[in-house]
């Protein structure tokens, strides 16, 4: 109850954009390439990346590949990642792919499944950049067709799921039959591979009521990472505050996968279109379908 009236109270907020994305985006929603760069106080730009190099995106982003999780649909492959006129473009496509690793009969599902019917991609800097404590900005449009399932989130570096920590600045699917925008955190939740989450979901509509083009403009997700609190935003509106005194992981260790002074502990990002699972039945006459990102920026705290 708590999060929903802190959502309606920041509907306020969200008439208040900054005049970076309300300039950039456009009352039509068009997309507008930014050329400046935001500086803040206390905080120092330390890795960024523009997508202003037509081609392959940079080598700082490695390639997950094949059937990852979820069950998903999606075949990852790097084929779906390019960068065109100042965005990177993550594609996803209705194409079949022979699945190398199928064994008939298998129980494992990655194994199980001959082929894929659709690709796409999903970046990550795991093997080239990881923080501890920040600001991240993603600017980025994203798709709503039935079947999509685009995010922006992270990882943390030490242990496995989900005593790592995962934080997902965003998420776009299907929840309890409503498409929504979610903000969301968890970690160990007490039993093996079981989370404990800390999540708000935002219905499509409490931004589509607001803005009937909303679906088709760029929005900024932010989000604020110190010792006490991760803070995740919508275009300035709060979206979430994961109170870090509560997540201490409970069966892996004791460890807090989000607040801690263990040497070279950090943080990388993941960039990914999926397709299927909670982004429900892919629609066929949609694809292909399009997440688009203008730039990743990351502050550290001085």
């Amino acid at each position: 109850m708590e999060r929903l009236k802190r959502l309606c109270l920041a509907c306020a907020a969200m008439m208040m954009l900054t005049a970076q994305t309300a300039g950039a985006a456009g009352d039509d929603g068009a997309y507008r390439p930014t050329s400046v760069v935001n500086r803040y106080e206390g905080y120092t730009l330390v890795w960024q990346d523009e997508f202003d190099k037509d081609g392959r995106p940079d080598e700082r982003w490695s390639y997950e590949r094949g059937f990852v999780r979820n069950k998903e649909l999606q075949w990852y492959q790097p084929e779906n990642a390019s960068v065109r006129d100042g965005v990177l473009v993550i594609e996803g496509r209705r194409e079949t792919v022979s699945n190398p690793r199928y064994e008939e009969g298998s129980r494992v599902w990655q194994r199980a499944r001959r082929q894929a019917e659709y690709t796409s991609a999903s970046l990550t800097t795991r093997e080239s950049f990881h923080f501890r404590y920040g600001r991240v900005e993603v600017r980025a449009k994203i798709p709503t067709a039935s079947g999509s399932w685009p995010a922006i989130w992270l990882l943390g570096n030490r242990w496995g799921w989900p005593a790592c920590g995962e934080v997902d600045m965003m998420e776009y699917y299907i929840s309890n039959g409503v498409p929504s925008v979610l903000a969301n955190a968890c970690w160990d939740g007490g039993r093996p591979y079981t989370p404990q989450w800390d999540t708000v979901v935002a219905p499509l509509t409490h931004f589509t009521d607001r803005d009937s083009l909303w679906t088709a403009k760029f929005h900024v997700w932010r989000m604020d990472w110190d010792e006490l609190f991760i803070r995740l935003y919508l275009d300035d509106e709060l979206m979430n505050t994961i109170d870090l005194s509560q997540t201490v992981n409970r069966n892996t260790n004791r460890e807090n996968p989000f607040s801690n002074d263990i040497e070279g502990f950090g943080m990388y990002l993941l960039l990914n279109l999926a397709l299927g699972e909670n982004g429900g039945k892919p629609d066929d006459s949609q694809f292909p379908l399009q997440y688009l990102v203008d730039y990743v920026r990351v502050y550290t705290r001085n």
